[in-house]
């Protein structure tokens, strides 16, 4: 497996006036080129402080991040990222917001509106080019964010709960359409997420983090057929694997309650 993105014992620490709260400790983990990996684990083990860090939008204390074998030194283009809030601006349109992500590229102006259109197509708005935010449902708005993230061809998609605020049919919808994209364009992606199910649906490797300071604990690989279809989720394999890794999770919680009485 080709390394696309390395994370080698990294390690964060929040100082604030006295107080030093380590919330990563020696995290390593490696993502393959086309691999979908999700982090799961309880609430506050770090996980979007990790992702944060691999978007170079955090600085860490210890260990090293590399995209093909280079170390990051900040936010880049070779890093797409797509938060839960939808982060679209509105006072451009969903055309506008994707386009925007295309600015500095040294690109035709015709070049740049062709290649928004595209990737509003992509995500099945194209119907909606020129609608503002405010005229968007949680579900289009959330489809516009990844269409930003994907316009100017990133080699890792690292998204933070991108699902997490929508309504239970839109979430599925969405799921359903982050792996088609996935699978036809074939780019890494880091997904965080606090849903399971989710996590099983969609990713090969599931990597559950422990309680903080945060670790990685245990890589469970998914080898469920694909392509996926929500109706999986009634197999036996996927109930196991949900299964085994409710169970690490629910350890870690339980630890973290017998630290903390």
């Amino acid at each position: 497996m080709t390394a696309r993105l390395e994370v080698r014992s990294v390690s964060k620490t929040f100082v604030q006036k006295q107080d030093r709260l380590q919330v990563l400790q020696g995290i390593d983990l490696v993502l393959g080129e086309n691999e979908f990996v999700s982090l799961v684990g309880a609430s506050g083990c770090g996980k979007s402080t990790l992702l944060s860090i691999v978007a170079g939008l955090q600085e860490f204390d210890q260990g090293a991040v590399l995209v093909d074998g280079r170390p990051i030194t900040g936010p880049g283009r070779d890093r797409g990222v797509v938060f839960q809030s939808y982060t679209l601006m509105p006072w451009l349109t969903a055309l506008g917001n994707v386009e925007f992500a295309l600015r500095g590229l040294g690109l035709p102006a015709a070049q740049v509106k062709q290649t928004a259109r595209e990737h509003l197509a992509l995500v099945g708005l194209a119907r909606f080019a020129d609608a503002w935010p405010s005229q968007l449902s949680g579900g289009m708005k959330q489809r516009v964010a990844i269409a930003r993230a994907l316009c100017y061809r990133p080699k890792i998609l690292l998204m933070d709960e991108p699902f997490g605020a929508l309504d239970a049919l839109t979430r599925q919808q969405m799921q359903e359409l982050l792996t088609n994209i996935w699978e036809a364009h074939r780019l890494a992606v880091l997904f965080v997420t606090h849903d399971v199910d989710e996590a099983v649906y969609l990713s090969d490797r599931v990597a559950v983090m422990s309680s903080r300071p945060g670790r990685i604990k245990e890589i469970v690989p998914v080898p469920l057929p694909r392509p996926r279809a929500p109706e999986i989720a009634e197999t036996d394999g996927f109930i196991r694997l949900r299964h085994r890794i409710l169970g690490s999770i629910r350890e870690e919680v339980r630890r973290m309650a017998e630290t903390d009485a």
